[in-house]
């Protein structure tokens, strides 16, 4: 039999305080391994590459729940790879955050009576920058606390002068490969934070509005058209009706007259139009409506803005000045008095856009920005996924990821901010444009007439480079040999379409092919115990921080990781952080314990025919829970290796292997001395098992436990093949024989500890070496002269007889459950009346049928229980 043991490098001890503190210990050991190199990943190193790259939390960013989540998922998978022998690297970094970092640096100039505009440009950036050193990164420190195992000399940021190289790299090869371009389009606009924002910056929510029928046109040539944003009709260049339908024909081509103007509009036929919705009819506001701007487009409309880059209207007039709210009440009060009001709905709830980080309704417009053309850059990420070079996992994930990539629009890249990657665009007096590179001097000066364009670029843009610009791309380092590829991207499955596909794209083409990730493991996202999305409005959001400080880090992230399924949201409270609070307690406890009573993994494993059958059980176990381990990591599943660990911790090693063995080591001699050094084994292998996930505990206890260096650099236990389906059935035989009793002896009233004389008779069974064990068990005491049977139990082949007498009150035991048995009865007849009623069956809902049936399963089976009960008991 191959044993999985550390031999000891120093002496073991068993030394332990009591209690364990998560507190005392977490900070210590997290800053010796960092000291001692653990996390630090060598690209020189024979061993294979694993490489994971952390998705970069925002510099302004802390730690919530949601990053503790795949946090905790991700160094278990690390940790897991290192112990294996691999060279494995899991890389920190940051990203610049532009919008969210501008607005930090925004507020604290407003505190000063300042605006950005005060400081200029440069001196702005400059103090961005001293912000970053003095407030950003805070997440860092926290990281470190939930125990990251990180190598932080790798650590990068989006704007370090290495990843800003690669933005410049990248930009200047699309640009030449004709895959950027600049060009008017309708864009999400924040008129607070005055710039163009990606898609998932915008935040719908429903809202309050009002929805507002127009009649455009005169006399017989009138059309109906309704809308929420009465403001923007100031900016129509159409009316859109279907072609096929008839009602309208007769006006398509004509011209009418756009009320409050005095413009008239065509009314243009496009298949766009849904003639069952509303009056089949629909205003065509090019500039300020991205379908409108298609069907624009398509018609060859003009595109009339109405609105500046504030909301405010700019079109001549009585409206001209006006916020567009302001102006939305005001117009709509202006069509009331010419009489074009046919309809008004108020409140009208409807799906509104809002900025992320400052809750404006966000304007859509039309702008001059720049755009990746991502038609081939999708296709590529696309065929990566469908020929297998890249994993999703869960693999029902994958439709979600083709409809993006396969359905993709050309994507804005560029930002009216000043913090971020300038883009490499200058312009020069007689039109010219020049793309500029890293190592590129700029074609000309200002005092020559040339200017560099004043956006920046989208902050998705850089973190697309993120698995190979921190790795030194463009440069072809040692480390981008190494560790690119990397193996694992794990990250929620709600940033599969704005940051997961943009990283294909960008890997392969900056990489000639070669994929950035060969898995994208996708989880779900974290929410509060009833299910509900963590939110300051809703009073529900957890900073782990203090779950950490008042339960430890450990207990934390096994609650993470035991609701870790495969792209399924995640419930948690803490109760639940208690729990594994209680866990961490368990394990504590049950090393102490074996520590003191000589649990050992010096010397060799004794052969298999020198065990006990208790000992061979519990072996044969370990493997097994080895190799189900194992599969379960191979196939991400967090929560089934989490609780595939808990329970034979728990159950098997701490409440039946321990309790069973203590009369062994109560006798003293070889046997206990053999099952010490088993006890050694098992919670060696356990310990190295459980460390991935609760590095801190673990460390702690398998340290003094072996006397190893450390088990963050210990072996990987691996199954070594070793089953006994012998054993395994007799000790299963063995708990079915003292969990039968331990009901029998609650159902009786019997204290836990309460002793009661027994007779048991195995003969037959291969529980006779196990007589002494049942007895400890089960508080079973000798049989005496008067011993008299009381209650008879045949379990398994075995029979326990049991002198009740003197130890409970046989008659208030009968009535107490008579008494039960009464109210069983009483809940089935009434269930049964209900469900015999056709009447009742006929007018009931389905779930108030099935939970009165369930009431009568629950009837039938506290009949049953309380029927064996009384037969049981002793005749008085």
């Amino acid at each position: 039999m191959t044993e999985n043991s550390q031999q000891p490098q120093a002496a073991p001890t068993s030394d332990l305080p009591t209690q364990y503190a998560p507190a005392e210990v977490e900070g210590k050991l997290y800053e010796r391994w960092v000291e001692r190199g653990y996390f630090a990943a060598d690209a020189k190193s024979d061993k294979p590459a694993y490489t994971i790259v952390i998705p970069p939390p925002n510099v302004t960013g802390s730690l919530h729940l949601g990053h503790a989540f795949q946090h905790t998922l991700m160094d278990a998978l690390t940790r897991r790879r290192r112990m294996q022998g691999y060279e494995a690297l899991w890389l920190p970094g940051m990203d610049h955050a532009g919008i969210a970092t501008q607005n930090k640096v925004e507020q604290q100039l407003a505190e000063e009576g300042k605006s950005r505009q005060d400081l200029g440009r440069e001196e702005f950036v400059e103090r961005v920058w001293q912000w970053k050193e003095e407030y950003g990164g805070k997440i860092l420190g926290q990281m470190r606390r939930l125990g990251d195992g990180v190598d932080w000399d790798r650590e990068r940021f989006t704007m370090d002068e290495g990843l800003s190289k690669a933005v410049q790299t990248i930009f200047k090869k699309l640009y030449d490969d004709e895959l950027i371009y600049r060009a008017e389009r309708i864009i999400n606009w924040c008129p607070r934070c005055l710039t163009a924002i990606s898609d998932i910056e915008v935040e719908y929510q429903e809202d309050d509005g009002e929805l507002v029928s127009i009649r455009y046109g005169e006399g017989d040539e009138t059309l109906v058209v309704a809308t929420t944003r009465a403001e923007t009709m100031l900016g129509d260049t159409a009316v859109a009706v279907h072609p096929d339908d008839e009602r309208y024909r007769h006006l398509v081509g004509k011209r009418i007259k756009l009320p409050l103007t005095d413009r008239t509009i065509p009314v243009v036929a496009d298949t766009h139009v849904d003639p069952e919705f509303g009056t089949g009819a629909v205003k065509v506001t090019p500039a300020h409506d991205p379908n409108d701007f298609a069907i624009g487009q398509r018609h060859g409309l003009e595109s009339i803005t109405v609105m500046d880059e504030r909301a405010v209207l700019t079109v001549h007039g009585p409206f001209q000045g006006l916020d567009r709210f302001e102006a939305r009440s005001a117009i709509v009060a202006a069509l009331r008095s010419q009489g074009r009001i046919v309809a008004e709905k108020r409140p009208y709830v409807h799906s509104v856009g809002h900025c992320s980080r400052c809750r404006t309704t966000v304007e859509p417009r039309l702008s001059m920005q720049w755009w990746v053309k991502v038609a081939p850059l999708a296709q590529a990420a696309g065929d990566a996924v469908r020929d297998g070079r890249v994993a999703i996992h869960p693999a029902d994930m994958s439709k979600r990821y083709f409809d993006w990539v396969d359905n993709m629009h050309d994507w804005c890249i560029s930002r009216q901010l000043w913090w971020g990657h300038r883009i490499p665009v200058w312009y020069g007096p007689e039109g010219e444009v020049v793309c500029v590179g890293p190592d590129e001097e700029p074609p000309g000066t200002e005092a020559e007439g040339w200017k560099q364009d004043t956006d920046v670029l989208d902050t998705w843009f850089s973190s697309g480079l993120w698995p190979f610009s921190t790795l030194g791309w463009p440069e072809r380092t040692p480390d981008l040999e190494k560790f690119y590829s990397t193996d694992v991207l794990l990250t929620g499955h709600d940033i599969i379409f704005f940051w997961v596909a943009r990283m294909m794209m960008f890997g392969l083409y900056a990489m000639d092919g070669e994929v950035p990730f060969r898995t994208i493991a996708l989880t779900g996202l974290v929410r509060d115990e009833r299910g509900k999305k963590m939110s300051k409005s809703f009073g529900n959001v957890v900073d782990p921080l203090d779950w950490m400080d008042k339960y430890g880090s450990d207990a934390v992230r096994f609650t993470l990781a035991r609701g870790a399924n495969p792209g399924t949201d995640v419930p948690i409270g803490e109760d639940w952080v208690q729990a594994s609070r209680n866990f961490a307690n368990k394990i504590w406890n049950a090393t102490r314990f074996a520590l003191m009573n000589g649990a050992t993994v010096e010397g060799p494993l004794p052969e298999p025919e020198e065990l006990s059958a208790t000992d061979r059980w519990i072996l044969s176990r370990l493997n097994k829970t080895v190799a189900e381990v194992d599969a379960f990591y191979e196939d991400f599943q967090f929560a089934k290796l989490s609780d595939a660990l808990y329970h034979f911790a728990w159950d098997e090693v701490f409440d039946w292997y321990v309790e069973l063995s203590k009369t062994t080591f109560m006798a003293g001699g070889e046997p206990a001395r053999i099952s010490g050094r088993v006890l050694g084994e098992v919670l060696d292998v356990t310990l190295r098992l459980l460390h991935p996930v609760v590095p801190f505990v673990t460390e702690t206890l398998w340290t003094t436990l072996t006397g190893g260096e450390s088990v963050v650099v210990a072996d990987w236990p691996k199954d070594s093949g070793f089953r006994d389906a012998a054993a395994e059935r007799e000790i299963e035989t063995l708990q079915q024989v003292i969990t039968e009793v331990r009901r029998f002896r609650a159902d009786q009233g019997l204290q836990p500890g309460q002793r009661v004389p027994a007779r048991l008779t195995l003969d037959g069974t291969a529980l006779a070496p196990h007589e002494a064990a049942i007895r400890q068990l089960l508080r079973l005491q000798p049989e005496g002269e008067s011993f008299a049977a009381t209650a008879t139990l045949p379990v398994a082949g075995a029979t326990v007889a049991l002198d009740l007498s003197g130890t409970i009150d046989v008659a208030a035991e009968r009535k107490r459950l008579a008494k039960d048995l009464a109210v069983a009865e009483k809940e089935k007849a009434q269930a049964e009346a209900k469900l015999g009623n056709e009447a009742f069956l006929a007018k009931a809902p389905d779930p108030v049928v099935e939970k009165i049936r369930t009431r009568l399963a629950k009837a039938d089976e506290d009949i049953a229980r309380i029927r064996t009960q009384l037969e049981r008991l002793p005749q008085a």
